[in-house]
C-alpha cells in the first residue's frame, strides 16, 4: 500500500485542486479502510499519516505563499476545519502529526 501511495506521486500533482485530488484516491482509501480497518486498524494510521503528508507537501508545493512551514500548518488546519470530510482517511485521522 505504501508503494502504491508513492506510486501516486501526490505532491507533483500541482494542477489539480484539492477536491480533484480527494476524487482520485477517496474510493481507494476507503476501500483499504474497509478492508484492513476491519482487522488490524492501528497498522493503517502510518500509511494516513504518510498520505497526509504528501497532502500537506502538495499544499506547499502549489501555494508558494505556504511555502513556511508555519503558515502551511495553519492553512491545513483550516482546510480540515472547514471541510471535514472532503478525504475519507480524515474520518480517522485528519492531522498531518
Amino acid at each position: 500500500m505504501s508503494r502504491e501511495v508513492r506510486s501516486w506521486r501526490l505532491h507533483r500533482k500541482t494542477q489539480f485542486t484539492f477536491t480533484e485530488l480527494a476524487q482520485r484516491i477517496n474510493p481507494v482509501v476507503r476501500g483499504w479502510m474497509q478492508y484492513f480497518g476491519a482487522f488490524c486498524r492501528s497498522a493503517l494510521y502510518p500509511l494516513l499519516q504518510r498520505i497526509n503528508a504528501y497532502l500537506l507537501r502538495w499544499v506547499r508545493r502549489k501555494y508558494k505563499r505556504l511555502r513556511a512551514f508555519k503558515k502551511a500548518h495553519r492553512c491545513w488546519k483550516r482546510v480540515i476545519r472547514q471541510y471535514p470530510r472532503l478525504f475519507a482517511h480524515w474520518a480517522w485521522m485528519p492531522d498531518v502529526w
